[in-house]
């Protein structure tokens, strides 16, 4: 079964579980869309044609919704209505699922703050019609508070529509694993991943509070239409665990398994692990694509524990593939697979000069190539790809790395206040002084000020002058665009501007690269590399008239938080065990990233450990494929844009 993305709006009402084969595997309706923002404009269409409706009917709408990042481009969604196209709030009333315990209510962190700048501030609906919870509220009083939310909700005669988001332990609202299923609103424990997850917003997981003020299981349970949004690869296992699981207080997602209006909206990243997309040859007839073909072969080679030339008939009739071989033998199909697979690695990254690249990732011509390494963060260049990036150095190509933001917010303070007293020590200054008296009086959650930002990015980008040279780069190759987008001094970063754009399409045309290398590595916690790749693709789109752009060809890396599957891969570079020390040693040039990564996701180990382990791993799959050994291997997918 191919899975179709949606290119028009589509309906996205609840439709029962049960006609389709699929949804022998499902027990929550989900619809699928390409992109979230796509998504995000449907179901702000759903719900201002509810408040409309309700309008009509002369009735209030009340509204549960939700914070973080995945609603955001709803409401973004419906302030547009409400300026452009008269949509009005007067008829509606707000319930916010949960706020931190303690938190004030103008402090950035605060969803308060979260909800009123989003939202709130650019409607209009009555501030008598608000409610979120209250971050201030006493211990001793916890209690009668929350039995008082729970009231005022049932007095409004309960919830019209509840906007979810899920986090990585599967909960809703902050309704952590262990939650029950009649549960209320009620001070709750964070998770400790809920907690490492929100540690990019706090600037470290020290700053995030512990405990939270939640609507419950039950109260959400109760609204009378639920859609959750879904966004991103790192929310593909747990929503394939919500949605074909087992109810379980461990997952308490899984409950809504039991609402009888409740939808998953979901991008292609977050829908990736569900059986229809992952293996939809376990549910039907197929569409036998090469690319669906190879991804079938390599997953049964996982499987069955073989490489891929030792694959029998018995191994795809035994695994739901055989109407694969009523097309072809499975001889044939094997040696296609192995070919493909080993037509993947190249030693040369830059394409072999004087050799027939039929067969091979790169182009053969021109020999030596000009080179982009486009970095979003002053060390993904290094943690991604250095030993393709030793490579290409060392067969001596015209390489230019361009670090797209200053990476100034991933500086802590105690390094900005060493390097400061140092120079305070060498020259001692009034502009010094002041970035010293900054640090020290700084509040929390306080933003840092323009000298200690700029402070900041010196850091980081001293520490790329010393990877660059040990890769043997000249400085003259060494570019830094500060983004404007990036330079807000917190993790929310704003959109892309056309200064942005126009530094971007500045660099391009100034090198005329016939070969860039860009993060496609979207899974990363505060959504920079989406942003950079965005200002990527918008650059090449406008540059499309250049001559010099129909040579130009685009290769994506992953690395500092997930690989590219197999499957995926269109050229893989090997590394020897020389080539990793290499790459390790240059990723220790990025002294402030090490011993206490302010941004470290759900991987708590250092970046060299796990871009080592990422590695490892990727030449381990391909020698359980069959293909020869090595230390190592960095992995590309070429975008054709």
């Amino acid at each position: 079964m191919k899975t179709t993305m949606v290119k028009k709006k589509r309906d996205i009402s609840h439709q029962p579980i049960g006609q389709f084969e699929e949804t022998r595997f499902e027990k929550i309706h989900n619809v699928i869309f390409s992109d979230s923002n796509e998504a995000s404009i449907r179901v702000a269409e759903e719900i201002a044609e509810l408040i409309r409706k309700k309008q009509n009917q002369g009735r209030t709408c009340v509204l549960g919704l939700a914070t973080g990042s995945s609603p955001i481009r709803v409401y973004s969604e419906l302030v547009r209505m409400h300026k452009e196209e008269g949509l009005s709030f007067q008829n509606v009333v707000t319930f916010n699922l949960d706020e931190y315990l303690p938190m004030e209510k103008s402090n950035i962190q605060s969803y308060h703050y979260f909800m009123y700048e989003h939202l709130f501030n650019h409607i209009d609906i009555d501030p008598e019609n608000v409610h979120i919870p209250d971050g201030t509220v006493a211990p001793e009083d916890t209690v009668a508070y929350c039995l008082d939310y729970e009231r005022k909700i049932k007095d409004y005669g309960g919830l019209d529509f509840q906007l979810l988001g899920i986090g990585r332990t599967g909960h809703i609202g902050f309704n952590e694993p262990g939650s029950h299923y009649n549960s209320g609103t009620r001070v709750i424990t964070l998770d400790h991943i809920t907690r490492v997850d929100a540690a990019p917003a706090f600037l470290g997981i020290t700053n995030v509070p512990r405990k939270a003020i939640t609507m419950g299981i039950a109260t959400v349970r109760k609204a009378k239409r639920i859609v959750l949004l879904g966004w991103g690869e790192n929310k593909a296992e747990i929503i394939k665990k919500t949605i074909e699981g087992e109810i379980s207080s461990q997952v308490p997602a899984t409950y809504l398994q039991n609402h009888s209006n409740c939808t998953f909206i979901l991008d292609a990243g977050a829908a990736s692990e569900l059986t229809k997309n992952k293996t939809p040859w376990l549910v039907d007839a197929c569409e036998w694509t090469e690319e669906l073909k190879a991804k079938a072969i390599i997953w049964l080679c996982e499987e069955t524990g073989k490489t891929v030339l030792s694959l029998t008939d018995k191994d795809y009739n035994d695994n739901g593939m055989a109407d694969l071989l009523s097309k072809e033998d499975s001889y044939d199909l094997n040696i296609q697979i192995f070919n493909k697979l080993q037509h993947t690695i190249t030693g040369w990254p830059g394409g072999k000069p004087n050799a027939d690249d039929t067969h091979r990732p790169e182009r053969a011509e021109p020999a030596k190539k000009r080179i982009i390494i486009f970095s979003p963060h002053p060390d993904d260049d290094v943690i991604s790809m250095g030993g393709t990036f030793d490579r290409l150095v060392e067969q001596g190509h015209e390489v230019h790395v361009v670090y797209q933001t200053s990476g100034n917010i991933a500086v802590s303070d105690t390094d900005a206040r060493k390097f400061a007293e140092i120079a305070m020590n060498l020259n001692p200054s009034e502009k010094v002084q002041k970035i010293i008296n900054s640090i020290n009086n700084k509040q929390d959650s306080q933003i840092d000020s323009p000298e200690l930002r700029r402070l900041k990015g010196d850091i980081r980008r001293s520490e790329s002058y010393a990877a660059t040279r040990y890769m043997g780069l000249k400085d003259s190759h060494v570019h830094f665009l500060d983004l404007p987008f990036y330079e807000t001094g917190t993790i929310k970063k704003n959109n892309l501007s056309e200064d942005d754009i126009a530094l971007m399409v500045d660099i391009i045309k100034q090198i005329k690269p016939h070969q860039i290398y860009a993060a496609g590595d979207l899974a990363d916690p505060h959504g920079t590399h989406k942003v950079c790749l965005d200002a990527v693709l918008e650059a090449l789109k406008r540059l499309k008239p250049e001559p010099f752009i129909k040579d130009c060809w685009l290769w994506l890396y992953r690395g500092a938080w997930h690989e590219w599957d197999i499957n995926e891969i269109e050229m893989c570079v090997p590394m020897s065990p020389g080539q990793v020390l290499k790459k390790r040693n240059a990723i220790f040039c990025h002294q402030s990233q090490k011993d206490g990564v302010m941004f470290q996701g759900d991987d708590s180990r250092e970046f060299w450990m796990r871009a080592e382990e990422r590695n490892r791993d990727t030449a381990n799959k391909y020698k359980a494929l069959g293909m020869s050994s090595y230390a190592a291997m960095e992995a590309f997918v070429r975008h054709k844009f």
